[in-house]
């Protein structure tokens, strides 16, 4: 199999192209929160370790973090400005870094070690696979694409038992775009398959959203919408590779 859902891990890996993919890292929320007065360890040392671990597991030779790096936004803060550099030169010793900027990426490029290719929110194509953030529309080259790869949502699914008691899962997300809304779109004649999935979050300390509610389309960007994306009819799976089955059908 080509794409692989890296089991109990929110990564994938490609492995035709040795690319692992990530999304979502937000370095910085901690500090945020520590002003709230939670106090969380810095999760850079965490994740170098995490990701470390899934390099050598895959023997990935390129990974692609689709945006939101850092946390704050606008701006970013004296700790986004030290911990993001120092993630990113030790991640640069063991793989090739490519970054797809997100919406809390803004003046990223003033903090990225040299050597590190960032792209736009547009995204980027690598043969047949597209990648981008998902709070803007992507680029109409990635829609030549036969799977796109999108962050931005944190989708998750929320459980509820028979005494109340509720849970939210981070999910994995699997669908198609709708070629003829594509095509109006981007005013194109041809398209690729355009197999969709969107990437849970990285940091688990992160809030998500639970996809089987009603959410805004403001909050989950244009892409997320049953105009574009057949998003009722995808297919939900728990980070340990549980099938849970159509989204339609886990609605309240």
């Amino acid at each position: 199999m080509t794409i692989r859902f890296l089991t109990n891990y929110p990564a994938l890996y490609i492995s035709d192209k040795k690319i692992l993919v990530i999304s979502e890292l937000h370095l910085g929320l901690e500090y945020e929160l520590y002003k709230s007065g939670i106090k969380i360890p810095s999760q850079r040392i965490k994740f170098e370790a995490t990701i470390g671990k899934l390099i050598k597991l895959t023997r990935a030779e390129k990974l692609i973090i689709l945006g939101d790096i850092k946390s704050k936004v606008p701006g970013s803060t004296i700790r986004e400005d030290v911990e993001i550099p120092k993630f990113l030169e030790s991640m640069k010793q063991q793989i090739k870094v490519v970054m797809v900027k997100g919406n809390h990426d803004d003046r990223i490029e003033q903090i990225v070690p040299s050597g590190i290719k960032v792209y736009g929110s547009r995204g980027c194509k690598i043969g047949s696979y597209g990648f981008f953030h998902g709070h803007a529309w992507p680029s109409k080259k990635l829609m030549a694409c036969d799977y796109l790869f999108m962050g931005h949502v944190h989708p998750a699914i929320e459980l509820i038992d028979s005494f109340g008691f509720r849970s939210v899962l981070s999910v994995w997300l699997k669908g198609r775009l709708k070629k003829d809304s594509v095509e109006k779109k981007y005013k194109i004649k041809k398209t690729g398959k355009m197999n969709i999935v969107v990437i849970p979050t990285f940091n688990n300390i992160l809030g998500e959203a639970a996809l089987n509610r009603i959410i805004k389309e403001r909050h989950t960007g244009p892409i997320m919408t049953n105009k574009v994306f057949d998003v009722d009819n995808s297919k939900v799976y728990l980070l340990d590779g549980t099938y849970l089955g159509i989204l339609k059908d886990l609605k309240k």
